[in-house]
């Protein structure tokens, strides 16, 4: 094993399968009864709650840990899923360390919050454990509405839609529900089969029909939607990747990191997923982060990561820089790709250039330097693709590569469509902005259905 691990080239079972069940475990195991209390018994229950503004679903914190604290945990989980019914997802990947615990009383004076995601998840765990079902269908109102994209903002979306009693079909393109949820977030942050466990307690309230393989732009129009529907949501996320913009842009070895996310949480055995054994990744995200963490768990022995700017510009929390250098990542500031080295068309290094802030945007020094490297990822953003829309891209208007939205419910300009999640302006690339989103949307295609 050994001689695996320091093998040069991008190759599997670099670590035995006992060892990577460990390294994938859950990285922040759930509370135990004792423990929530205890971390119930540190909320202030503030009035007015910081925490609560902070979170972009607008949870009532402070009421859901109160009923933790009074031994409720069914009704603390049917607080959370009022506001936001993703809540246990949110629970486990909601940088919470920028949102709700940042504004926490208790960090401001003591530098130590709420343990509130926690929290929340040992609410949302047992309602859905239990299969405790807090809402019902009112009357069929007859209308269909198309959800495009079984995402968190569809699936919010859908939800809220359903319990108006509207008829809800979600048009998925892969072939399980759940996007971002499903196919993009490090399996140490969600193990098992999480997410679709969620879309299952989600759709359990009836009326919402999903169907797979189902691809805008290719399997249908959004014309011929609007055509079939009363209403139409769009929530299919970002399908493209932003390129390196280098000259050598496909090399073996050389792979788009949302990619490799993906094929690393649906791998039934990851000792079979190949890994270099030294890595580089260029970015600065959650994405990135993720990426390189998992390279390593994988049994890489070197690996870097590479942004453009400096650390407080990485969109990256700093937890989640911390995270990533203790498993022995190396973050380098202030580095643009140029060229990648090859031999045989196979990857053997990057060659770097330093950046700096120049009077109007970031330039290059031209000091550069090179990094050996067998693997390199690309997690430099992710776009919408134009032709995903099928001609409805110049009627549908998009600003900065994203869908236009005219207000807080994502309305489009294009009458009878929504959009929200990560394909609409302003989307933050989070699952509880998505929910925030999709839930909105729903109430405001619910006042126009009924109008």
């Amino acid at each position: 094993m050994a001689d695996k691990r320091m093998e040069d080239g991008v190759v599997a079972g670099r670590l035995p399968a006992k060892e990577l069940v460990a390294n994938f475990a859950d990285i922040h195991p759930p509370l135990d009864h004792h423990e929530a209390s205890v971390a119930a018994d540190r909320c202030y229950f503030c009035y007015d709650a910081p925490c609560v503004t902070a979170c972009p679903t607008e949870i009532d914190i402070p009421l859901f840990i109160r009923q933790i604290a009074a031994d409720n945990r069914i009704g603390a989980a049917k607080t959370i899923f009022d506001q936001n019914i993703l809540g246990g997802m949110c629970a486990r990947v909601c940088p919470t360390e920028t949102l709700c615990e940042q504004a926490c009383v208790r960090e401001a004076a003591e530098g130590k919050p709420v343990r509130i995601g926690l929290l929340q998840r040992f609410a949302t765990d047992a309602a859905m454990e239990q299969d405790a079902q807090f809402y019902e269908r009112v009357a069929s109102t007859g209308k269909r509405v198309a959800v495009v994209g079984a995402g968190p903002a569809g699936l919010a979306c859908a939800h809220r839609l359903a319990m108006h009693g509207h008829d809800v079909v979600i048009l998925e393109a892969r072939e399980r529900p759940g996007g971002l949820n499903e196919y993009g977030i490090a399996t140490y942050k969600t193990v098992g089969d999480f997410a679709q466990d969620e879309v299952d307690y989600i759709t359990d309230i009836g009326g919402i029909d999903i169907r797979y393989s189902q691809k805008l732009g290719r399997d249908f129009t959004l014309g011929e939607l609007r055509g079939d529907y009363e209403a139409v949501f769009l929530g299919m996320g970002l399908g493209g990747v932003n390129d390196l913009r280098i000259e050598n842009e496909a090399p073996e070895g050389l792979e788009d990191a949302v990619d490799f996310i993906s094929r690393l949480r649906q791998a039934d055995d990851k000792s079979k997923i190949a890994i270099g054994r030294r890595v580089v990744v260029i970015g600065g995200g959650m994405t990135a982060v993720d990426c390189a963490v998992q390279a390593k768990l994988l049994g890489a022995e070197d690996v870097t990561i590479a942004y453009r700017r400096g650390q407080e510009q990485m969109n990256a929390s700093r937890y989640e820089q911390d995270l990533a250098a203790s498993r022995g990542v190396t973050i380098k500031h202030w580095a643009m790709p140029v060229d990648l080295a090859t031999d045989g068309g196979k990857i053997t290094g990057i060659e770097m250039e330093y950046t700096k802030l120049g009077d109007t945007r970031l330039e290059g020094t031209g000091e550069r330097f090179s990094l050996d490297a067998d693997q390199v990822f690309r997690a430099i953003g992710q776009t919408l693709v134009p032709d995903d829309l099928s001609g409805a891209a110049d009627a549908l208007e998009i600003v900065a590569g994203r869908i236009a939205t005219i207000d807080a419910h994502g309305t489009t300009n294009m009458q009878g469509v929504w959009a929200g999640g990560d394909c609409a302006a302003g989307g933050e690339e989070l699952t509880v902005t998505a929910a925030a989103q999709g839930r909105d949307a729903a109430e405001a295609i619910n006042m126009s259905l009924r109008a």
